[in-house]
C-alpha cells in the first residue's frame, strides 16, 4: 500500500486526476469505478478541467458505480445513478451508454446484485476504482464486519452511516434508505488499481486503522492492505493519527517519477 500525504483536498484531487489521465492515455477505453459523497468531488472537478482544457481525452472512458440505494424511485436526485451522471458522466462529456451500475429498484434485488457483479467481469474488470472511507472504516457500503471475500450484495446501513448521509436528504434521516446494493470487498479487490481519498480530521482514526492497523472485518477498508496496487491519498488532517506519517512523506518524496501513482 502506498500512502501519499497532500496539503489539502484540492491537491489530492489534482494528483488522482493526473493518474487517471495517464491511465486513459495508455488505455482510452479504461473502466473507471467511481464513488459518491463529498470526498471524491475534487477528483471529478480536476479531471473535468483537464478534459475541457484538452489535456485528457476521456471520450472512450467507461464509468461504473460502486453502490446504489435500494428503493429510491427512478430518477431520484440522490440515487447514486443520478449523482454519478450529474457529477461525473455529464461533466466529462460522456453519455449514459458509457455508464453501468446496479439496479436498486429491481423487483429481485438479489438477482440484480449477481447480474452487476457478473457484468463487471464481462466488461473486462475495473481498471481503477476510486474509494472514499466512512468514519467507521467502511468502503462502498461494506459496513464493519462485512466479509472480506464478499461479492456485490444488499447491505443494511448502520445508523451512523444513515446519519452521515442525511446531509444529502435535507438533514432528514427518515428519508435515507435503510438498504443499498454495494460491490463487496472481494469484488472491489479485483480492480487493478484501488485509489482511496480521505480528507478531514473526522477520517483520521479510520485512515490510521486502515493503513497501520490489522486487516480486520471490523475495519473493512483495511482489506486494501491485501491489494497489490492500492494507493491511499490523505490530506494533513486525515493523516494526523498516522504513526508513520514522516516515513510516508519520505518514501513519496524519493519515489522515482517513472513509477507514477
Amino acid at each position: 500500500m502506498e500512502v501519499v500525504i497532500v496539503p489539502d483536498a484540492k491537491a489530492g484531487g489534482e494528483l488522482i486526476a493526473a493518474a487517471i489521465g495517464r491511465l486513459l492515455s495508455r488505455k482510452p477505453g479504461a473502466l473507471l469505478g467511481v464513488a459518491t459523497g463529498s470526498s471524491p468531488l475534487p477528483i471529478y472537478e480536476a479531471l473535468t478541467a483537464k478534459v475541457r482544457a484538452g489535456e485528457v481525452d476521456a471520450s472512450r472512458a467507461r464509468i461504473c458505480q460502486l453502490d446504489e440505494y435500494v428503493g429510491l424511485p427512478a430518477g431520484h436526485p440522490e440515487s447514486y445513478r443520478s449523482v454519478v451522471l450529474r457529477e461525473v458522466v455529464e461533466p466529462l462529456g460522456l453519455t449514459e451508454a458509457s455508464f453501468m451500475g446496479p439496479d436498486g429498484s429491481a423487483e429481485d434485488i438479489q438477482a440484480a446484485c449477481e447480474a452487476y457483479d457478473r457484468a463487471l467481469g464481462e466488461a473486462g474488470g475495473v481498471d481503477l476504482q476510486l474509494l472514499g472511507i466512512g468514519t467507521d472504516g467502511h468502503i462502498g457500503f461494506n459496513e464493519p464486519c462485512s466479509s472480506l471475500a464478499s461479492r456485490t450484495r444488499i447491505k443494511t446501513l448502520t445508523e451512523r452511516t444513515r446519519l452521515d448521509n442525511a446531509r444529502f436528504f435535507d438533514n432528514d434521516i427518515d428519508q435515507v434508505p435503510h438498504h443499498v446494493i454495494t460491490q463487496g470487498i472481494g469484488t472491489i479487490l479485483e480492480a487493478r488499481h484501488l485509489v482511496l481519498l480521505a480528507t478531514g480530521e473526522g477520517k483520521a482514526d479510520a485512515v490510521a486503522q486502515t493503513v497501520e492497523g490489522p486487516v480486520a472485518a471490523l475495519v473493512p477498508a483495511s482489506a486494501l492492505q491485501l491489494h497489490p496496487h492500492a494507493t491511499v491519498v490523505v490530506d494533513e488532517a486525515a493523516a494526523s493519527k498516522l504513526k508513520l506519517a514522516d516515513y510516508f512523506r519520505a518514501t513519496y518524496a524519493a519515489k522515482p517519477s517513472w513509477q507514477g501513482l
